[in-house]
């Protein structure tokens, strides 16, 4: 069983992994191809790499990191600014043919990773709760403007694509805030752990 165990070496091993295989062209072209491929698969597996490769900061770092992103907010805040920023269609079209947006983009969703995994904890019930009443929202309209809109958004994809996107853009946010707010309720009414040290003196 302990074989099995994600330690912090292996977790790295496997951002590493995931990061290699996802930057091969034939792949990265694979998951480019499509517009809610781009997003929805290529997006987060870009993020999951980062989270992994964030697994074990080095003490010196922790530290500063622990400084600059007091109870999770300043890495809510940057991961929402990032994901804000690529979910303008410009910059999907531009990741296409511009090799420097599309490593840009590469950097920025694995930071995005790194810091949603730095921060989430970190954040509790109140901060997660104003963080996603922020992002969800934002991913909801957009989710409706790709779907309602009767124009093609981003050049490189076929407006069928783009309202498909947009329809699991906006029920993915739903989805999102049902699965926290259940959580959320579980979390408050679950009864709060009796310290040892009280049990033993009953």
């Amino acid at each position: 069983m302990n074989a099995l165990r994600l330690t912090p070496a292996l977790q790295t091993g496997l951002g590493a992994a995931l990061l290699a295989v996802l930057t091969l062209p034939p792949l990265r072209h694979a998951l480019e191809a499509g517009m809610s491929l781009h997003m929805l698969a290529q997006y987060p597996a870009l993020m999951l790499a980062g989270a992994l490769l964030a697994a074990a900061p080095s003490a010196g770092l922790r530290r500063r990191l622990s400084a600059w992103n007091t109870l999770g907010i300043s890495g809510l805040v940057a991961f929402a600014l990032i994901l804000a920023v690529l979910m303008i269609p410009r910059v999907l079209d531009l990741a296409l043919v511009d090799l420097r947006v599309e490593l840009a983009k590469i950097a920025a969703l694995m930071l995005a990773g790194a810091v949603l995994r730095s921060s989430w904890r970190a954040a509790g019930l109140a901060v997660q709760g104003f963080f996603l009443g922020n992002v969800l929202p934002m991913t909801f309209i957009v989710g409706t403007l790709y779907q309602d809109s009767p124009l093609r958004l981003c050049n490189a994809y076929r407006l069928n694509d783009q309202q498909q996107l947009g329809c699991a853009l906006a029920w993915g946010a739903g989805v999102v805030a049902s699965l926290w707010l259940a959580r959320a309720m579980w979390s408050v009414s679950r009864p709060a752990a009796v310290p040892q040290h009280c049990e033993q003196s009953r």
